[in-house]
């Protein structure tokens, strides 16, 4: 789900998660209420009960739902890869623009993971954890294949590592708006170029743990 405004293009259920991730995200999860939700999709407050359970459960929905389309994409993604010719690396490149899609097209669900999570119930809050941790393993598993200097078990550490760094880097998108992001501008660049930029620092990043490698306190 982008930052678009939603349109009316969009399934209901669709138009009501968007406008609830954008206003968790600017105003927070306790600073909107469920009339205001209703208002940006053009539905009363209580017509919102017709597709979810309240509050609670939007914002389950958006923080769950983004959790199991990140691991599902990125096993169909290194699905896709297996066996070309460009191997572990061309798995690697498909993860990290998969990623860096979901950080430039996602933001609020990004800032929604970064605030909010713990207003989530227990049950809920583990099953993003859970999902999130088969999201770092793939990546963790991916990038020791691609990279040989990472593949040792003493270097584990560092690939992992490494991974979280990237995440963080990617996951930096919500700070790096222009004034003209509604027009697909971020920090005044394009977006295609705002991409590949990314792409290249994760693979810089992911390069030089590769060159730390075996390094006296690399890992």
């Amino acid at each position: 789900m982008s930052n678009v405004p939603a349109t009316a293009a969009l399934p209901r259920r669709d138009q009501i998660r968007k406008e609830a991730a954008r206003l968790f995200a600017a105003r927070g999860f306790l600073g909107v209420g469920v009339d205001e939700i209703g208002k940006a999709v053009g539905i009363s407050g209580p017509g919102l009960y017709r597709h979810f359970a309240g509050k609670d459960a939007m914002l389950a929905d958006l923080l769950v739902g983004i959790s199991e389309r990140l691991l599902e994409e990125g096993r169909r993604r290194a699905g896709d890869r297996t066996g070309d010719d460009a191997g572990a690396q061309g798995v690697l490149d498909a993860l990290i623009s998969g990623h860096v899609d979901f950080a430039l097209d996602d933001r609020d669900l990004i800032t929604l993971h970064d605030r909010e999570l713990l207003h989530l119930k227990e049950e809920d809050r583990r099953r993003v954890r859970r999902l999130q941790r088969g999201y770092l393993e793939l990546w963790v598993e991916v990038v020791r294949q691609a990279l040989p200097a990472l593949a040792g078990p003493d270097e584990e550490p560092v690939a992992r590592a490494a991974v979280h760094a990237v995440f963080g880097l990617l996951n930096s998108t919500p700070h790096s708006l222009g004034p003209n992001v509604a027009q697909g501008e971020w920090a005044g660049l394009p977006r295609d170029s705002m991409a590949a930029l990314l792409h290249s620092l994760a693979q810089g990043a992911f390069a030089a743990a590769a060159r730390s490698a075996g390094k006296p306190g690399a890992a």
